[in-house]
């Protein structure tokens, strides 16, 4: 009886152990820390973070993972670097967070990047789709949690030269990492013939408008127009296109494609025949009315944020990352060593989330950081995005 009870307090120690060397990991929790815009020129995108909280607050309910609850410390960074830099070292020195799951932001992210590889702690799902943070030799501590803007960009390009083949191709940019991957993206599809179709403008995240670059581009004779950037300016540049009767074949990112952030703000009506890629189900499109992936997320939303906005598709985004947390957790078991947190949010096979386009599957490998390689192009009509063609892979040409 003796022995038993000496092995079962050696093995007690031994796993108290293992969580004493990783930070922020007890028995009973393990504490997880974000950086999101909840001020600032991008702060229609924290809605992200509202929506990972609210799935978090879930998962606690039905008692955590593995039996421990999530302690999730988020800070707002006000989608400034030096406030990005500032905040992040908050959570690794002070508060001491056993990993960074889904902080938003390009410009925060490139600044804080290599001090959190350095420090060799997990960086997972970062919201962000620049190419370089997808970089495993450089990042090894990183993953992504958005679809690449060289990916979207790709696609794009690939689109407007198929449906418009002679038309000149007019971007508009937000002046950073993700501005300019969508820039680069055209370069590597276009080739030899980017300088002769295509007219670039940037902005930067501290212009009061982007009117007068509109207008330029306009100018310019261009058929076809990109705006790469945040809801914000996307808003700006769908009220100004239809302001000057600017017709051109019309497409804004992702990341700027929610209803209820860019969408409304800008005027539906304003936006008709408007192009973006997506991955993720519209719960107020009538089309998925009936269909158990949405309607859960309904019953969710009532309970766990309910008086938000359900057309903000940024709140069912941050939902989906804090699923994909959940599975990294329910993969880790009992090795919540940071070593075993990074090789599992890289060992993710096969994941379909309740409210991804039919089709869109998360899978990540030894040297795969991204959690999204699919895209859907869909076309908004007035009332709703209306999703046509195949869904498209990053490998797709």
């Amino acid at each position: 009886m003796l022995r038993s009870a000496m092995i079962v307090a050696a093995l007690a120690a031994s796993v108290a152990g293992a969580h004493a060397q990783t930070p922020g990991v007890t028995e009973s929790e393990v504490k997880i820390g974000a950086t999101f815009p909840f001020s600032g020129p991008a702060s229609p995108l924290s809605n992200t973070g509202k929506g990972m909280i609210a799935y978090v607050n879930s998962i606690n309910e039905r008692g955590g993972i593995n039996g421990r609850k999530i302690n999730l410390i988020t800070y707002d960074d006000g989608y400034s670097p030096p406030k990005t830099v500032e905040q992040t070292r908050k959570l690794i020195e002070s508060d001491e967070v056993a990993f960074l799951f889904g902080p938003l932001g390009t410009p925060g992210i490139s600044a804080t990047i290599k001090y959190v590889n350095a420090k060799k702690v997990p960086h997972l799902f970062v919201v962000s789709g620049v190419s370089k943070f997808t970089n495993f030799a450089e990042f090894p501590m990183t993953t992504t949690g958005l679809p690449s803007y060289d990916t979207e960009g790709r696609i794009y390009a690939k689109y407007i030269t198929r449906t418009r083949p002679d038309a000149k191709i007019a971007i508009l940019y937000q002046n950073d990492d993700l501005g300019k991957d969508f820039v680069n993206a055209f370069k590597a599809y276009l080739k030899d013939d980017f300088d002769k179709k295509v007219v670039v403008s940037s902005y930067e995240v501290t212009e009061p408008t982007i009117d007068s670059h509109v207008v330029s581009l306009k100018s310019s004779g261009a058929e076809a127009f990109l705006v790469a950037g945040t809801p914000k300016f996307a808003a700006q540049a769908i009220k100004k296109v239809d302001e000057i009767g600017w017709k051109p074949l019309f497409l804004i990112n992702f990341v700027s494609s929610s209803v209820s952030s860019t969408i409304i703000p800008a005027g539906p009506e304003k936006a008709v025949g408007i192009v973006a890629a997506t991955i993720t189900k519209d719960p107020n499109d009538k089309k998925w009315a009936d269909d158990p992936g949405i309607k859960w997320y309904r019953d969710f939303f009532a309970k766990y944020l309910s008086g938000a906005d359900i057309g903000d598709n940024n709140y069912l985004f941050g939902t989906q990352q804090g699923q994909i947390l959940e599975q990294v957790l329910k993969q880790c078991g009992n090795d919540l060593s940071r070593e075993n947190i990074v090789r599992q949010s890289r060992s993710i096979r096969g994941l379909s989330l309740p409210t991804s386009i039919p089709g869109v599957v998360i899978n990540t490998g030894p040297e795969g950081s991204m959690a999204y390689t699919q895209l859907q192009l869909q076309r908004w009509n007035g009332t709703t995005w209306e999703q046509f063609g195949d869904v498209l892979s990053a490998d797709a040409k």
